[in-house]
C-alpha cells in the first residue's frame, strides 16, 4: 500500500503540475491513473525505474499509434480528456504486459536535433585544430542518432550567421547569447557516422520510428510543428542511416573507433549520456576514450 500511495502521488503530481500547463489530456489521464488502484498495480508490472508517468504514457500512446488501442487513439484525436482517461485505464489493464515490456525496453526521447546548433561549429573547430579534411562522427548515447546529422541540417543563428545545408528539410534556429560570434568554418566531409546506445533507435524500423512519435505528447500546443520536424529529421536520418552499436558505452567505444577510417579524425560527442553515469564509470569512459585515441596512428595536419 505504501508503494501504491507513493506511485499515486507521483502520477497525481505529474498530472496536476508537470502536464497541467501544456497537456490537458495528459493531466486528465495521469490523475485518472493515480486514482485507480488497478491501474497503479498494472504500472508496477514495469521495473521500478520504468514506472515514471511520462514513460508509461508514451507506452500507451505507442499502442494507440500502432492501432492496438483504438478507443485511446480516438479520444486523443478528439482531445476528449474524460474519454482519454477511461480509455487509458482500460488499455493499461488489458495490455499490462505489453505496456510493461515497452517501458522496460524504452526511454523517452529528448529533442535532439536542436543540439546540432552547438555541435556543428564544435566539430568544425576540432577538425580545424587537427588539420583534418574528413571526420568520423561517434555519438555516445545516440538515441535516434539525429546528432550525427549536424552537417545535414540548416542552422540559422539569431545574430544573422548561418551554417549547414540551407536546402535541408530540417531547418533549425538558435539564439546566440553574448557578443561573441559563432565560428563559421564549414564542417569537413563526414565519412562515418556511428551511434552508441544501450537502446539505439533505428529510424528505418517502423516500430522504432513510431516510438519517437509516441514520445510527443498528443496535445502539446506546438505538437504539429514538433511532429513535422520529427518527420523531417527521420527522413534525413533514414536517407543514409548511421551504423548503430548497441551496448555499454565504455565497452563499445573501441569498436566505434575501429569503424572510422585511418585517414579521418574521430570526433566523439555525448550531449547527455555521461550525466547518467556514476563518477567511477565516467572516469572509466574517459580512460577508454584516451586509450582509443592513443591506439590510432598519429595524423599529420594538412598544410593550410
Amino acid at each position: 500500500m505504501g508503494r501504491a500511495r507513493t506511485l499515486a502521488q507521483v502520477y497525481r503530481r505529474f498530472g496536476e503540475v508537470d502536464a497541467a500547463a501544456v497537456s490537458p489530456l495528459y493531466e486528465r489521464v495521469a490523475v485518472a491513473l493515480s486514482e485507480s488502484g488497478e491501474a497503479l498495480r498494472a504500472v508496477e508490472a514495469a521495473p521500478p525505474r520504468k514506472r515514471h508517468p511520462e514513460l508509461i504514457l508514451a507506452a500507451l500512446h505507442h499502442l494507440a499509434l500502432a492501432g492496438s488501442a483504438p478507443a485511446l487513439a480516438a479520444a486523443y484525436a478528439a482531445a476528449d480528456g474524460d474519454a482519454a482517461a477511461d480509455a487509458a485505464v482500460d488499455t493499461l489493464l488489458r495490455s499490462t504486459e505489453e505496456v510493461a515490456a515497452t517501458a522496460a525496453r524504452r526511454r523517452t526521447r529528448p529533442d535532439e536535433a536542436g543540439r546540432c546548433a552547438v555541435l556543428y561549429p564544435a566539430v568544425a573547430e576540432a577538425a580545424r585544430r587537427a588539420g583534418a579534411d574528413a571526420v568520423g562522427l561517434i555519438d555516445v548515447g545516440c538515441s535516434a542518432a539525429f546528432n550525427l546529422n549536424a552537417d545535414r541540417v540548416g542552422i540559422a543563428y539569431s545574430n544573422g550567421q548561418s551554417l549547414g545545408d540551407p536546402s535541408s528539410p530540417v531547418q533549425l534556429s538558435a539564439s546566440v547569447v553574448g557578443d561573441r560570434s559563432v565560428p563559421t568554418r564549414a564542417m569537413p566531409e563526414v565519412v562515418t557516422r556511428v551511434g552508441v546506445d544501450l537502446d539505439p533507435v533505428d529510424v528505418t524500423d517502423a516500430d522504432d520510428a513510431r516510438w519517437l512519435r509516441a514520445c510527443l505528447w498528443p496535445d502539446q500546443p506546438d505538437r504539429a510543428e514538433r511532429l513535422a520536424r520529427l518527420e523531417a529529421e527521420t527522413a534525413v536520418a533514414a536517407a543514409a542511416p548511421p551504423l548503430l552499436l548497441q551496448g555499454d558505452a565504455v565497452e563499445v567505444l573501441p569498436d566505434a573507433f575501429a569503424c572510422v577510417p585511418a585517414d579521418a579524425l574521430p570526433v566523439v560527442t555525448t550531449t547527455w549520456a555521461l550525466s547518467g553515469f556514476p563518477l567511477e564509470k565516467r572516469l572509466r569512459f574517459l580512460y577508454r576514450l584516451d586509450e582509443a585515441a592513443l591506439g590510432r596512428a598519429p595524423r599529420q595536419p594538412t598544410p593550410r
